[in-house]
């Protein structure tokens, strides 16, 4: 997620859908990198998923590649994963050899993954993606990957104590749930929450964020929440610049209390 850039940008598609408004568009400079990307963009300038257009292979943003490097290293053998949330299909197109089950709640989403971003698979179901995984048989997935924003960040009933029961429920005894989150680090009281959540449910939990040179505390940054049935290793050089940390005991999260 993150700011859409003012100049050199060239509108392609821009529609209001009922749960927000998606644009894509062509810029020649993206976070300061030059080049030309192509930007898939939710409302107030939420951006969800970006591709090089001189290297379509290439995986722009940090978070896909820490959490593929997540998966790689700590299930090497891994075959089936159910994500929650789309946007353009960075990581399932990664996992192209492996069996991946999407949801997705907006169908404008996943038609502009075809049209602009060239996603290909037929492995993307339109639907609310808890109630989806609720239908999965028990046991059946070795990741789990809650890639999902509204304009108020991720959705509070992904994050309740029932929801990470769920997972743990559809994920076998070796498997993991990892969640792309943004916000304020350990001094989010909401973060803590969510990680102290996943800890009464998960055996073991980690806690990962990408800093920005010049950001503070205060300012919204990249997180990844892992939580397992097993300990959670992984490779810090491989980690796309995300560095472990920690997060304070927060409130717990439950269904009854998100509305």
């Amino acid at each position: 997620m993150g700011e859409k850039e003012s100049d050199n940008v060239q509108l392609l598609f821009q529609e209001a859908g009922p749960n927000h408004e998606v644009t894509v568009y062509e810029t020649g400079e993206l976070y300061g990198e030059k080049g030309l990307f192509r930007v898939l963009q939710f409302s107030n300038e939420a951006i969800q998923g970006a591709l090089d257009l001189h290297r379509p292979e290439r995986i722009v943003f940090e978070y896909p590649r820490a959490i593929l490097h997540l998966m790689e290293h700590n299930h090497p053998s891994f075959e089936d994963v159910f994500m929650i949330g789309h946007g353009i299909g960075t990581i399932a197109s990664h996992l192209a050899d492996r069996r991946c089950k999407i949801a997705e709640l907006d169908r404008t989403v996943v038609e502009v993954s075809r049209r602009f971003f060239g996603y290909g698979d037929n492995n993307v179901v339109v639907g609310d993606g808890r109630q989806l995984l609720e239908r999965e048989r028990s046991k059946t997935y070795d990741c789990i990957i809650v890639d999902a924003f509204t304009d108020q960040g991720t959705p509070r009933k992904l994050v309740s104590t029932e929801f990470f029961q769920l997972t743990s429920d559809k994920l076998d005894a070796h498997g993991s749930i990892l969640l792309n989150l943004m916000g304020r680090g350990d001094k989010d009281p909401l973060l803590n929450a969510i990680h102290t959540t996943m800890s009464e449910v998960f055996a073991y939990t980690k806690a990962f964020v990408l800093r920005s040179e010049e950001g503070s505390r205060r300012d919204l940054q990249n997180i990844i929440l892992m939580g397992s049935g097993s300990p959670i290793g992984y490779q810090a050089r491989q980690m796309a610049g995300f560095t472990e940390f920690e997060l304070a005991q927060g409130y717990l999260i439950r269904d009854h209390d998100t509305g």
